[in-house]
């Protein structure tokens, strides 16, 4: 490594820690791996003393590496001007291609190698101490590698599939034949615990290291290579849509039709909210599944998937955010409380309805009976409003912001599993649902729901003082 490119990646990790630091302090940052590694340690330590098989909580984890690792890549490389509009005034030195004799491609390498320690370091080192309630001590060397590896693996592939989309129609071309290819592997008989960096821990050896590393290896370079560094998504233009809207809905609150038009002519419109739910519905089928082989109890599917699709309400408040800045109502007569209103109002527009749509498809697919149905769809609203309620009283405008605060995160957790937990343990391995049962779901639904319709009106005034004193 030449002194040059030592110097570039010493200024990546030196911006890493300013952004964070100055967002939420030194202290506090610094203090978000010690969190993890206590709030995991806790989680798994709960689910040995339920009887959850050691191996099932490791591969969970390696998992949730991965689509940490398949994130961290769709998120910093969604094509030039993104990059810029997302990162440009946070990362300097990731564009500095353009007023320094560097090359575009190796700083995108040397940002990639910074990402892979950053989050070797911040997540996944916590996340291995995390596992040492279910096992051996001595292992712990290897897991974190095995975690580490699995991340870089979805990192790497979500890079080669953005960079594969920078070269036309050819590389769609080439990235819709490997999908099918590695999904014609997957209906096969072949093993694919066997190619991913989990086999390493479950059977270390040389051979089996080569045969998980290479394809991190090789993604790795070819998402460099292919990536087209000066690539420009096509202008894309909307017609002025406000009026049809506004008659649409029959409504004259401009901030609220805004935000509606903000997330109609993003990428990807409306259907990433429907998208998202749908990541967190098959997240939900894969824990009403697993509960009923580990518990040997017949899960209820309902209140399993009105639980879990709740926590659907915190990404729809953040895609209703995304694309706004509070501030820039600041330059007109628009008290900031109108601003959380029409947000609100988005909520209930599209929040609710794709919840509720996710929850039918799930409790259709799963089968259920009809108490367990209705008390479900209770817990779903509840928890919905109460977690909408709960992300905006903490955050703010920011929802993402607070992901790395120490003292905000360890707060939104708790509420969440103040919430969650109890409901969970009756959904997953309470059995019988009875009339007594269902009801005081039911009733812990309509009390969630009001403490979020609280906790919303009460931070609308909160938040609107805090911007006036700003």
């Amino acid at each position: 490594m030449t002194g040059s490119t030592r110097a570039v990646l010493a200024a990546m990790v030196q911006e890493e820690w300013r952004l964070h630091s100055d967002l939420f302090g030194g202290r506090r940052f610094a203090a978000f791996p010690l969190f993890v590694a206590a709030v995991g340690a806790g989680t798994a330590w709960l689910l040995a003393r339920t009887g959850t098989d050691a191996s099932a909580v490791v591969g969970g984890t390696h998992v949730l590496a991965f689509l940490l690792g398949l994130q961290t890549g769709t998120v910093g490389f969604v094509g030039r001007e993104a990059m810029r509009d997302l990162l440009g005034g946070l990362s300097l030195v990731l564009f500095s291609a353009r007023t320094l004799p560097l090359s575009g491609r190796r700083l995108l390498a040397l940002f990639l190698l910074k990402d892979a320690g950053y989050y070797a370091g911040l997540f996944m080192l916590p996340l291995s101490v995390a596992l040492l309630p279910v096992i051996v001590a001595a292992t712990l060397p290897l897991l974190w590698l095995s975690l580490t590896a699995t991340f870089l693996l979805g990192l790497a592939a979500t890079v080669t599939g953005i960079a594969l989309t920078t070269r036309g129609r050819p590389g769609r071309l080439a990235l819709l034949g490997c999908g099918l290819a590695l999904g014609g592997a997957f209906a096969s008989s072949l093993d694919p615990l066997a190619a991913v960096p989990y086999a390493l821990y479950r059977d270390p050896s040389i051979g089996v290291a080569v045969r998980v590393v290479v394809p991190v290896v090789v993604l790795s370079v070819l998402g460099i290579a292919l990536y087209d560094t000066e690539h420009v998504a096509s202008a894309r233009t909307s017609t002025n849509d406000y009026l049809a809207w506004r008659d649409r809905l029959g409504t004259d609150d401009a901030v609220f039709l805004k935000t509606l038009l903000d997330v109609h002519r993003s990428s990807g419109g409306v259907a990433k909210l429907l998208v998202s739910a749908g990541i967190v519905l098959a997240v939900g089928g894969f824990l009403v599944s697993l509960a009923g082989r580990i518990t040997g109890v017949a899960p209820l599917p309902g209140i399993g998937f009105g639980a879990v699709l709740g926590l659907t309400a915190f990404s729809t408040y953040n895609w209703l955010t995304t694309f706004d800045d509070v501030d820039a109502y600041f330059r007109f007569p628009i008290d900031p409380a109108a601003v959380f209103r029409a947000k609100g109002r988005g909520f209930l527009l599209l929040g609710l309805p794709i919840a509720g749509a996710c929850y039918l498809a799930g409790v259709l697919w799963e089968g259920t009976t009809l108490t367990d149905a209705a008390a479900g769809a209770v817990l779903l609203l509840g928890l919905q409003s109460y977690f909408f309620g709960l992300t905006v009283y903490l955050t703010g405008f920011d929802p993402n912001e607070f992901l790395f605060d120490v003292v905000l995160f360890a707060t939104f957790t708790a509420g969440v599993a103040v919430a969650l937990v109890p409901v969970l343990v009756v959904g997953f391995v309470a059995g019988e649902l009875t009339l007594r049962l269902a009801g005081a779901v039911g009733v812990a639904g309509v009390v969630l729901g009001g403490v979020g319709i609280g906790l919303y009106r009460r931070a609308v005034p909160r938040w609107r003082e805090r911007f006036r004193d700003a």
